[in-house]
């Protein structure tokens, strides 16, 4: 197996990382629901989670204004230095992404850890879908085990009434499932060969400035986030850029956007449908085994969040429930919100073709060790 692995250099990537396909068919989807359930426009609108899709494009411009710094290709090219083999720099980022998802956010982790991966491929032939993919693994399993990783988490953690450590300590099995998987396949898919960095003819230019000025807008963003003043918090980031930088903004994956926003209209719609409620009603979903498989085949068709929220009036086992969204995340790129996001960023042709060839196996694998750890 060779580093290189047959894919294209990094900077001939397309942009279309999730694939724009999505795109069209999540239209499609809401073009059908308008047809069979008319509703007014403005109802369309307040289907749409805006603090998510808000604090999202804040994001992705900063992002943007990091990686047009330059100053990834210099941490990139030092950490290249430092690191011995493929698989030593896979462990590496896989399990940085797993430990700040923990702490910061699955997305966040993404947001911060993509973009570097990319420049890491591009200065040393590396297979970036592979990575990239093991990076999505590893922030849906690390940001399980903390009420504040994901935002299923934080719904269920405020539902059951417990300890913040108390909430460790019952996804701590699931999770420890999960990484336990992540890190073998990481060993099987990842060969020790030697990195060496890529000959460059030009070097890139380094703007500290806008890295610094990046960070600052990172750091309030998020502090404007935890305070719920998502609109004074956009208008400073895109503002700022405007102003002061406004090649950054043109950058920003706004198909990205559309895309989450799409799917708010069409998954809500979906869970919101009669015969679905009438079916969750009627299945034996309350407890156990059960209710955990229900978690993960419910987060593959709406992702897990919604997933979480529409099976939380009929399921009455919260570590089941909680266990199966979590493992329900990997599959289907639907699963989590933060598949989707780490395709996008990476800006992957055939990204969907590349992830569901890891991830459908990593579900199986992860979902039967964890459904056999509970049964024990």
């Amino acid at each position: 197996m060779s580093a290189t692995s047959a894919e294209p250099p990094a900077g001939e990537r397309e942009k279309d990382g999730g694939g724009n396909g999505l795109l069209w068919i999540l239209l499609a989807a809401a073009a059908a629901f308008a047809l069979l359930r008319p509703r007014a426009p403005l109802d369309f609108i307040g289907l749409v989670d805006w603090q998510t899709i808000g604090a999202l494009a804040g994001l992705l411009a900063i992002t943007q204004g990091v990686e047009r710094s330059g100053m990834l290709q210099v941490a990139a090219t030092r950490l290249l230095a430092r690191t011995g083999n493929l698989r030593a720099l896979a462990y590496l980022l896989t399990a940085s992404a797993a430990l700040l998802s923990a702490l910061v956010t699955n997305d966040v982790s993404l947001f911060l850890l993509v973009p570097l991966t990319r420049v890491l491929a591009a200065q040393a032939h590396l297979p970036l879908a592979r990575l990239v993919v093991l990076q999505a693994l590893a922030v849906n399993a690390g940001s399980a085990l903390t009420p504040i990783g994901n935002p299923q988490n934080l719904f269920l953690w405020h539902r059951s009434g417990q300890s913040f450590a108390g909430f460790m300590w019952m996804m701590a099995p699931t999770v420890a499932v999960m990484l336990a998987w992540l890190f073998v396949t990481v060993r099987l898919l990842m060969p020790r060969t030697p990195v060496s960095l890529k000959a460059s003819q030009d070097a890139a230019e380094v703007e500290p400035r806008l890295l610094a000025l990046s960070g600052l807008l990172f750091i309030g963003f998020v502090i404007a986030l935890d305070r719920h003043w998502l609109l004074p918090g956009l208008a400073v980031v895109f503002g700022a850029f405007l102003l002061l930088r406004p090649r950054v903004l043109l950058g920003v994956d706004w198909a990205l956007l559309a895309i989450i926003a799409l799917m708010f209209v069409d998954l809500r719609q979906l869970a919101d449908l009669p015969w679905v409620s009438g079916l969750l009603n009627a299945l034996p979903i309350g407890e156990g085994w059960r209710a955990y498989l229900a978690a993960i085949a419910a987060s593959q068709l709406i992702s897990n969040v919604p997933a979480t929220i529409l099976l939380d009036r009929f399921v009455h086992d919260l570590p089941a429930l909680a266990a199966g969204v979590s493992v329900g995340g990997f599959g289907c790129v639907l699963g989590s919100l933060a598949n989707l996001i780490a395709l996008r960023l990476a800006k992957l042709p055939n990204g969907l073709r590349e992830f569901h060839k890891l991830s459908v196996p990593f579900l199986l694998a992860c979902g039967a060790t964890a459904l056999l750890l509970r049964l024990g």
